[in-house]
Order: C-alpha cells, then sequence, then structure tokens
C-alpha cells in the first residue's frame, strides 16, 4: 500500500513523505543516523554489559533490559518541594523562564491532583493565543512526576513566549514541539541527582540513561529496521519470519551482545504500530531528544551567553525552520558532529554510572 502511494505521489524514497511532515531534510536524518549508530558500542553495548555485571550476570534477558536495579521504595517529593525544584532549575537557565513557569503555580492553571474518575497521562494544551495553556497531570510524588512536571511546565512556557505570534504561527514543528520541555526536565534531572546519595546516584542514573537509549538509540534501531525491510520490500512480499530475521539483525546490533534476544523476540516487531500505521514516525523521538542535548551542550560553553538566545528560539514559535533556529548558536544539524555532540552527553551519563559500579 506504501509502495503504491509513494509511486502515485512520487517520492523518491519510502521515508520522504515523513521528512515532508516533519519539516526536515533527508540528509540531516542521516547524519542523526549515523552520529547514533557510531555511538552504540559506547553507550548502549556498553551501559548493557555494566547493568548484568551490577546484577551479577554476564548477559541479561530481554525482559530484563529495563528492570530496576534497587527494590526500595522509592523516593517521594511533596508539591510545595517540587514547586521549588522546578522553579530554581528554570531559574538557573533565566529568571524569565522561572518568572513564566511561576505564574502557572499562582493562578493555578495546573491540575496535577489525582482524584478518583481523572484520566492517565500529561500534557500542556495551548488553546489559543489569546489564551494561556493549562498543564494537565497526576502527581503522586515520585522522581518522574517531578520530572514530568517540568516537561510539561517547559512546554507552557514555550507555548506563552510564542503566544504573540497568533495561534498559526505559535504552532512548532515537530522537530522543536519537545525543545523547552525536554530542556527543562533536564535541568531539573541535573538538581536531583546533584543533591543525591551515592546509592541514589546510581538507580537515577540508570533510569536516566534507560530513557535515554528508549528515546534515541532504540527509535534509531527501529527506523533502521523500517528502511531495510521497504528496502527488500522492493523485491516482493516477505514472510513474517523474514521481517523477524530482519528485526533480530537491526535491534541485536544496537542493544549489543550483553543482550539475549531470546525466543519469541523476533516477533516483537509486531507490537510497534508506528511501522503500519504511521511509517517511518518513530525517529522523530530521537531527533526531538538529541537537537535538546545538542543545544545543553552549548549551554555548558557560556551559560550567560545561551539564554537569550534560547529564548528568542523558543519565541519564534513555528516561524523558523529547524536549521534557522540553531543557526543563532552555530549549530547545523545537517552535520553528523551536531548530533554526535548529543550522543556525547548520553556517553557521559554512562561514565558516571560506570564509576558507580
Amino acid at each position: 500500500e506504501k509502495q503504491v502511494e509513494d509511486r502515485w505521489r512520487k517520492y523518491p524514497t519510502p521515508q520522504a513523505s515523513r521528512h515532508l511532515s516533519n519539516e526536515v531534510d533527508a540528509d540531516a536524518v542521516e547524519a542523526l543516523e549515523a552520529a547514533v549508530v557510531e555511538a552504540y558500542p559506547s553507550v548502549s553495548h556498553r551501559y548493557y554489559r555494566l547493568k548484568a555485571q551490577v546484577m551479577g550476570r554476564k548477559s541479561l534477558d530481554y525482559w530484563d533490559r529495563n528492570a530496576p536495579l534497587e527494590t526500595l521504595a522509592p523516593k517521594t517529593y511533596g508539591w510545595d518541594e517540587a514547586k521549588a525544584m522546578v522553579l530554581d532549575s528554570f531559574s538557573d537557565l533565566a529568571p524569565k523562564f522561572a518568572d513564566t513557569a511561576r505564574t502557572f503555580f499562582d493562578q493555578p492553571w495546573i491540575d496535577a491532583r489525582p482524584r478518583p474518575g481523572k484520566q492517565s497521562g500529561a500534557y500542556s494544551h495551548p488553546v489559543n493565543s489569546e489564551r494561556h495553556p493549562f498543564v494537565f497531570m497526576n502527581y503522586m510524588g515520585e522522581r518522574r512526576d517531578v520530572l514530568t512536571l517540568a516537561h510539561e511546565l517547559g512546554h507552557a512556557v514555550h507555548q506563552t513566549l510564542c503566544s504573540p505570534l497568533g495561534t498559526l504561527l505559535a504552532d512548532t514543528p515537530l522537530t522543536l514541539a519537545e525543545t523547552a520541555s525536554i530542556f527543562g526536565e533536564g535541568l531539573v534531572f541535573e538538581r536531583l541527582l546533584a543533591g543525591a546519595s551515592k546509592a541514589e546516584r546510581r538507580g537515577l542514573l540508570a533510569g536516566k540513561i534507560e530513557d535515554g537509549i528508549n528515546t534515541v538509540v532504540r527509535q534509531i534501531a527501529f527506523h533502521r529496521f523500517e528502511t531495510r525491510f521497504h528496502a527488500a520490500r522492493v523485491a516482493g512480499e516477505l514472510s513474517a519470519d523474514e521481517i523477524g530475521a530482519v528485526w533480530l539483525e537491526t535491534m541485536g546490533e544496537s542493544l549489543g551482545p550483553a543482550i539475549k534476544l531470546n525466543a519469541g523476540y523476533e516477533h516483537y516487531w509486531g507490537y510497534v504500530t508506528h511501522f503500519v500505521h504511521s511509517p517511518f514516525y518513530v525517529y522523530a523521538y530521537a531527533f526531538g531528544d538529541l537537537l535538546v542535548r545538542g543545544l545543553m551542550e552549548k549551554r555548558r560553553e557560556d551559560p550567560v551567553a545561551f539564554a537569550p538566545l534560547y529564548e528568542d528560539l523558543l519565541a519564534a514559535g513555528g516561524t523558523r525552520t529547524y536549521v534557522e533556529a540553531l543557526r543563532p548558536f552555530g549549530l547545523n544539524p545537517r552535520e553528523k558532529a551536531f548530533w554526535a555532540a548529543g550522543m556525547s552527553q548520553l556517553e557521559r551519563l554512562v561514565d558516571e554510572f560506570e564509576a558507580l559500579v
């Protein structure tokens, strides 16, 4: 079906229609893929080897890939404690970000209290440019809830800063939509890590690394699976066994020798509904995550000079392409070096984890 549509619409590759809807260039996605694949050994392969060591194993079954390292009850944070942590972290970036976020607590425009009948999930809804956003979540007091609060308030600040552009121009493309949210979450994580004990640091690092691997490494592996599948499909239909073989090869490359792909794993491609309903959507997760990591690396160089440039990026909403948005920072997302810098940040987390093993 996809081959027929692509042929009718004259798309040169199976990925082309997704690149068009994402407003990205093929060379940027190829540079992203190359940087992630090059970092497989130093990030995912090394981390899973270390995790197996911590768990007293030479290798891990695939179902233990995300198993928690600690069985203790998770540390909890009161609402006021979480609020202070988020606002202090945003203030470290620039006072304006904290002041904008504080408004959502003061009004209040955050629905965070769990209650009977309330649905799950978390989001910041921008409504339209003439109305303030609303933040929705269920705050249960765990570390992930603190990070979720920072994530959604990042969205809220972004939506507020670009609202003067009007409803149509304020809307950001997928490539930039997660910029402020992931950035805000990253700032709070750094604060959590700085105040953690040695035992807590290992658990925090493990969770953050696994989030990064699942968002970046795994999604690029998914993208490579789709690419290989559609290339093979040109020659004719593929059996379930043939698809499974492509899946095992691609996922094995990304996970490394410390993860055993036990019997049955060859069918796991079947649960990823994106492959059927939204072909080539998955690389967007890695794109957004690594774009923010690249910006965070730039902030490390000069935090004072970074803040006004970052504020200008957010305030531009959807009026700039991702290439135009990153140009003031001296960053070029069409070059592998940009994406490699983001992977270096993830690699440093693995370094810190290794030091605690």
